[in-house]
């Protein structure tokens, strides 16, 4: 990218606590980040909260009019067609028409993602996109893809095989692991346990050679460390998600009940302050920001629907790194799912 501050259009009126939090947190994004931001929304509400948060003089901040809105209790793909100028449908066509190079939204998901798919379309040999969300894992700094986590309900196993596809480029290129290791989350080790999905998806994974599979991970080895991909369908996957965060959330709960009380506590707190904050930082759901909808051809963040202002500042980090990265470019060089496998086919039938 050079020089160039990466562009990113952000839905402003998605989400629980939108449009002012979303205001906040791309407003301290595009200052910390060094990011160009368009905001795409109710204009004159906008602007009022661009003032209030201090983004008024910055010409790095720019709001785009969105006369309507999708909400959560609408269908997504009736929505969208309905409501062509629905804030999610601007901001998407912002990054169609090349005037941004990514896009995060923390409103209705289905409608985020059906939006991508009429506006972007779909990466060359993706069949279904996917929801890659990065979580932390007990050993430091090391983290974990795991997708899909709600984009698809029902899964094909050569659909989870574009999915590991996917994610083991982004792994390699994105987050640093030469060597990733993916594994196929499933209710036991051995290669003949699971569902008739699972067999099936085992054996393609095992078939494909630009997939690093090393076996079936168990729910308790998803946060383990051992993996750095965790292949299932989006059913499972939005569970384990969910379960995620909320054993996250209870942590943090707890430590808050367990710290002593009074003078020794408060003594006791600031000794241990630098190492909260890195326990916050590293089960907080804020910290990681969003998920990325792998597949389509455009950089694209799912955001939790509850985002305040530290979430959307992460998810625009995290669409930074992807823009920085050349996640989309990366994927479409490398990532040929369908003819890989179709060649695999070949190769062991003549044999």
């Amino acid at each position: 990218m050079g020089l160039t501050r990466a562009r990113i259009a952000v839905d402003a009126m998605g989400g629980d606590y939108a449009p002012e939090e979303i205001v906040a947190g791309a407003i301290e994004a595009s200052a910390e980040l060094g990011v160009d931001v368009l905001l795409v929304g109710d204009e004159p509400q906008i602007n009022s909260l661009v003032k209030k948060h201090g983004g008024k003089e910055s010409v790095h901040i720019k709001v785009v009019h969105a006369e309507d809105v999708i909400t959560m209790k609408e269908e997504p793909l009736v929505g969208i067609r309905r409501k062509p100028k629905a804030s999610i449908n601007v901001a998407m066509n912002l990054v169609k028409q090349k005037d941004a190079d990514a896009i995060v939204s923390a409103g209705h998901s289905g409608a985020a993602m059906a939006s991508a798919l009429l506006r972007l379309g779909r990466i060359q040999g993706i069949e279904r996109p996917a929801i890659g969300a990065v979580l932390p894992t007990i050993v430091p700094d090391k983290s974990v893809i795991v997708l899909d986590v709600g984009a698809n309900v029902d899964s094909k196993a050569k659909y989870l095989e574009q999915f590991a596809l996917m994610g083991t480029i982004y792994s390699r290129y994105v987050l640093g692991n030469q060597e990733p290791k993916v594994g196929l989350l499933n209710i036991g080790e051995e290669s003949s346990k699971g569902n008739e999905l699972a067999l099936s998806t085992y054996k393609l994974l095992t078939d494909n050679p630009q997939i690093p599979f090393v076996g079936n991970a168990e729910g308790r080895d998803v946060l383990s460390g051992e993996f750095d991909i965790i292949v299932c369908d989006g059913f499972v996957g939005n569970i384990v998600l969910k379960f995620a965060e909320a054993i996250g959330e209870v942590m943090l709960q707890i430590m808050k009940e367990e710290l002593p009380k009074g003078l020794r506590g408060k003594i006791g707190t600031a000794l241990l302050k630098p190492n909260l904050m890195n326990i916050k930082r590293r089960i907080d759901r804020a910290e990681h920001g969003g998920a990325l909808l792998f597949g389509v051809a455009g950089i694209c963040i799912i955001s939790h629907g509850s985002s305040r202002r530290g979430s959307i500042f992460s998810a625009i980090r995290l669409a930074k790194e992807a823009i920085d990265n050349e996640v989309i470019e990366k994927i479409k060089a490398n990532n040929q799912p369908g003819l890989a496998t179709e060649k695999h086919t070949e190769a062991t039938s003549a044999s």
